[in-house]
């Protein structure tokens, strides 16, 4: 029998040390790893022009029925007054006391699946399993909404709906102008648009492109049938072979969320004693619920995270009712944390490194190019010795050769300010991808998120 949350919660008492110390599989892109290096292909967004493949990495749940919107407005902080064929959100849940459940990406399609399905929520399944909860009580109490869940490809037997390609870098429009034959159309951020792209063989396909881009740079998000994905990647790759295509793999990929500013997997606010949140934690089975790596090591509360503390503040309507919108309303007033990058100190890296390869217990090993050895990636950061924040996701862009972080420190944290980071934990909890180390201190100067001045000005604007 599958084990559920609430009933490992009730063996083990404690949210955070059953997350810190359950054996979760490790979160893997199935994508090639690297098709030259990923140091090369992750300069590319930068330099020439990246082509990034998502067909395979991410759980789509499809939905459909007249009630769809009203379930969904009610467990949203978004606004759907502006959601119509052509426009896609970053769909946000936060709990009663305004903390994020999760987030993803919901498309309004301009054309229907094979199934007759035109709304897409995309994303890890946190949120989705989530919405997927609440879809079943809506469709018990006898409204009009189902759904078709598809796994990632490490997660599901056959191809996916659809192949997704995204293509970023300065010479992406360059690309698009020769696959279109002309100029690219004006498309507005976070909006779908048909592309007539013209194929290596003289024939055309129409392609549905969503302006938006993982790494913060100029491009799109191509998808369709998957049927047609190879022959597209094909005139993909031929249209740029001039401009420096680069395809990108799985490696490369995982730091893009470092330069677009977007933490991938907040800690989720599940744990309240609200009857809610408790039926939820008995219908999630607990191979669904992740885990926590990192230095911070406390009460459930110190995990949770607002919009506000994300930088997705943006994102908040008050527009409708929703879970939380009373509290989001107060924090708004006042937000007590704002997301940032850490520089780590290049002499602390490299003494982790160091440590290594010198007699004693080492510090806890440090990937490259990405740290994140939870699900949850959540470390202390102090300054002066108080905390003020926590890092999450940490790893090496190569690009402007730093090791960064994305974080959510006090907002009198201001830019230029050192802090330190605590990386490793104590005590060393039971994961298997864990091993015996020393907890050590990286020095750290905060910095804007998205840490390009282009990611955080100039794109959404195009």
């Amino acid at each position: 029998m599958t084990e559920t949350l609430a009933q490992a919660l009730s063996r083990v008492g404690d949210p955070v040390q059953l997350l810190r110390n359950v054996d979760y599989p490790a979160f893997t892109f199935p994508v090639h790893p690297e098709f030259s290096n990923w140091r090369s292909e992750s300069r590319s967004w930068n330099e020439t022009v990246a082509l990034m493949d998502q067909s395979h990495h991410m759980t789509q749940l499809f939905l459909t029925g007249e009630d769809v919107v009203e379930v969904l407005s009610g467990i949203a902080v978004n606004t759907f007054s502006n959601f119509r064929p052509g426009v896609a959100k970053q769909l946000i849940s936060v709990d009663h006391d305004g903390h994020v459940i999760g987030d993803g990406i919901l498309f309004h399609l301009n054309h229907a699946t094979a199934q007759g399905e035109r709304i897409v929520l995309i994303g890890h399944h946190v949120l989705i399993d989530w919405v997927r909860f609440h879809a079943e009580r809506a469709a018990a109490d006898g409204r009009d909404i189902a759904y078709r869940l598809e796994g990632n490809s490490n997660m599901r037997e056959g191809d996916p709906t659809f192949y997704r390609y995204e293509l970023q870098g300065p010479r992406a429009h360059d690309v698009l102008e020769k696959l279109l034959g002309g100029p690219v159309p004006e498309v507005r951020f976070f909006h779908i648009a048909d592309f007539g792209f013209r194929l290596p063989d003289g024939g055309t396909t129409t392609v549905q492109g969503l302006r938006h881009g993982m790494a913060g740079q100029p491009g799109f998000e191509f998808f369709g049938p998957y049927a047609e994905g190879e022959t597209v990647r094909q005139a993909l790759l031929e249209a740029g072979a001039e401009f420096g295509i680069v395809r990108i793999g799985s490696k490369a990929y995982s730091v893009t969320p470092l330069e677009s500013g977007w933490v991938p997997t907040p800690f989720p606010a599940i744990f309240s004693d609200d009857p809610l949140f408790a039926a939820y934690r008995e219908w999630l089975p607990l191979a669904r619920a992740g885990s926590i790596g990192g230095s911070l090591n406390g009460p459930v509360d110190d995990f949770l995270l607002t919009p506000y503390d994300l930088g997705l503040g943006r994102s908040v309507n008050f527009d409708h009712d929703f879970i939380g919108k009373e509290a989001l309303q107060r924090i708004a007033e006042s937000p007590a944390r704002r997301k940032v990058t850490l520089i780590w100190n290049a002499a602390d890296v490299a003494s982790v490194v160091e440590s290594q390869l010198t007699p004693g217990a080492p510090a806890k090993y440090l990937e490259w190019p990405k740290a994140r050895y939870g699900f949850y990636q959540f470390d202390d950061v102090h300054q002066d010795g108080r905390r003020v924040g926590v890092s999450t996701d940490a790893g090496y862009v190569a690009y402007d050769q730093l090791y960064l972080s994305l974080a959510s420190v006090d907002v009198d944290v201001p830019e230029g300010a050192q802090v330190e980071l605590l990386w490793g934990e104590e005590p060393n909890s039971s994961k298997g991808n864990v091993e015996a180390h020393a907890q050590v201190r990286i020095r750290a100067t905060v910095a804007p998120a998205p840490y390009h001045d282009y990611a955080r000005t100039t794109y959404r604007d195009l």
